[in-house]
């Protein structure tokens, strides 16, 4: 059987209210060739206590960091796996049996992806993403969105670069692309397979991360057109609300 070993990042800081409901979507896993890397920003709040209960089975760092990107490529130099997958403080591995599922679906793909539910603060499904998962997914998928969560997405480690420290928000949709330029084989799980917990620092910062999103999409597909894909986008927005409005209604 095809059984990768597979590196799982947490980043974390002062979140003693979620992290362990992120660890244990990833230690109770039925997949056992997994490594757990978990970077802590030098929590002050309690976090570091939980995650230390699970000391024996992560590896750990607990130091503070130039932000959420500094601490992603930390742990990006840790690990060893065959590929990579970041499951951030709040997210989770969507069921126990998910990274078994993804790695049986086809063998030895460049970047695996799948569905993304979103949870509320209790907890609670809020449903599946607006953005869907595409049926193809490419490195110009992401030109009216993104399409593919960050959670929901495996990359074999040997892809993958360093984050950009240019951008402070929405540096996860160039590394994403920048790895599936590269990529020969992508495949997509069926269903979902991870939990997004709505209300990270990009929805804190809307704007903030709109125009490092803009920049990065200029970079990659052109101004002209990402002025183009934008305007469909907001388009696309409009008829949304309006339609979940009327539903409402």
């Amino acid at each position: 059987m095809f059984q990768p070993k597979l590196s799982v990042i947490t980043v974390v800081f002062n979140n003693a209210r979620d992290i362990e409901r992120t660890m244990l979507s990833v230690l109770d896993q039925t997949y056992a060739n997994i490594e757990y890397i978990v970077i802590d920003g030098a929590s002050n709040d309690g976090t570091l206590d939980i995650i230390r209960k699970y000391r024996d089975r992560i590896k750990l760092i607990s130091e503070k960091d130039n932000g959420i990107y500094d601490a992603m490529n930390k742990g990006l130099n840790m690990a060893t796996g065959d590929y990579v997958l970041f499951m951030n403080s709040g997210d989770e591995i969507y069921t126990r049996d998910t990274v078994t599922k993804v790695f049986a679906t086809a063998e030895d793909a460049d970047i695996y992806y799948g569905e993304t539910e979103m949870i509320n603060d209790d907890g609670e499904s809020l449903g599946q993403r607006r953005h869907k998962a595409p049926e193809k997914f490419t490195w110009r998928s992401f030109k009216y969105g993104m399409s593919v969560s960050h959670q929901a997405i495996y990359i074999k480690r040997s892809l993958t670069e360093r984050y950009s420290m240019r951008y402070h928000l929405s540096a996860d949709i160039d590394w994403i692309i920048r790895a599936a330029k590269k990529a020969k084989k992508i495949v997509k799980v069926d269903g979902y397979v991870a939990k997004y917990l709505v209300g990270g620092m990009s929805k804190k910062r809307h704007r903030e991360s709109l125009v490092e999103r803009f920049a990065i999409m200029s970079h990659y597909y052109g101004p002209l057109l990402t002025v183009f894909y934008h305007l469909v986008i907001a388009f696309r927005l409009g008829w949304y609300w309006l339609k979940h409005k009327r539903t409402n209604d």
